[in-house]
């Protein structure tokens, strides 16, 4: 066997364990949300026996029907959906409002101010989470929607990545539009935010994912059963003593539905967006 078929056969070889790693690598992350389905169509009974069934035997939808009629699931998602909503559409505007301007407006001390701003991602949540909640307080937005949402409406994250997609535009674009008497104004409207789309796009899953998922922030700051999120009802589904878990794998189960077909309608512009922003795992 010559020196360019062993280098074909260890090629094929390699290539093969990559496959069988990413398919193993696949089944350790589908395996709990299979058991999670699972568990939520089974009934009461069934939840603990031995030995455990992943296909449940006889499946039953009881548990979402119990569900709905026990918490207020209805106004618990529309809550989750609003703030979430609002919170993105508000990052995409302040994220790329500030990224435009420390991409292309030149004014003294940009870069430190940059890097100031950045430098807040190193602060953990646990830190500021007592301060803004007295800010809260003070404004009298306890228990309201704007406590839950207008926190969220400014991210570090958000305008890093937006600032590494508008410095890909080519000034190009600009210095023709400015010799055609455009303001900057114009020019961010019209000519980078149309070329940002995937990266706008990749904010946009991101914010509301994080928005979605946030637990902490509501927790402190909505008392009230009618303004719980979904992941705070949801906590709120584990008792003390005893704990219906086809309840809560229901309850889940409605939780990560919307994320995983926002992921899927997005996929594409996700991949996009990391070339754009030029963030690398």
């Amino acid at each position: 066997m010559n020196n360019s078929s062993l280098r074909h056969l260890g090629k094929n070889l390699g290539r093969g364990v990559l496959y069988i790693l990413l398919i193993l690598g696949g089944l350790v992350m589908i395996v709990p949300f299979a058991w999670m389905i699972s568990t939520s169509l089974k009934s009461g009974q069934y939840v603990l026996s031995m030995p455990p069934q992943l296909i449940p035997n006889p499946a039953t939808l009881d548990s979402y029907r119990r569900i709905f009629e026990l918490y207020p699931i209805g106004r618990m998602l529309f809550n989750s959906l609003f703030v979430a909503g609002l919170v993105t559409i508000g990052q995409l505007v302040t994220c790329s409002m500030a990224a435009y301007a420390f991409a292309r407006l030149k004014f003294r001390g940009h870069n430190f101010v940059f890097l100031l701003y950045l430098a807040t991602l190193m602060v953990p949540f646990q830190v500021t989470i007592t301060p803004l909640f007295i800010m809260m307080r003070i404004f009298g937005w306890i228990n309201t929607y704007q406590g839950l949402i207008l926190p969220g409406v400014f991210s570090a994250f958000g305008t890093f990545m937006l600032r590494q997609a508008f410095m890909t535009i080519p000034t190009e674009y600009e210095e023709a539009a400015y010799m055609d008497g455009a303001s900057p104004l114009t020019i961010f409207l019209k000519i980078i935010l149309p070329l940002s789309k995937p990266a706008l796009a990749t904010l946009s899953v991101f914010a509301f994912m994080g928005s979605w998922n946030s637990f902490m922030w509501p927790l402190f700051i909505v008392r009230e059963e009618t303004l719980m999120t979904l992941p705070v009802g949801l906590a709120t589904l584990q008792g003390r003593w005893l704990t219906e878990w086809n309840l809560v794998m229901a309850g889940a189960v409605i939780t990560v539905l919307p994320m995983l077909l926002l992921y899927l309608f997005a996929q594409k512009y996700l991949v996009q967006g990391y070339v754009m922003s030029g963030l690398k795992g």
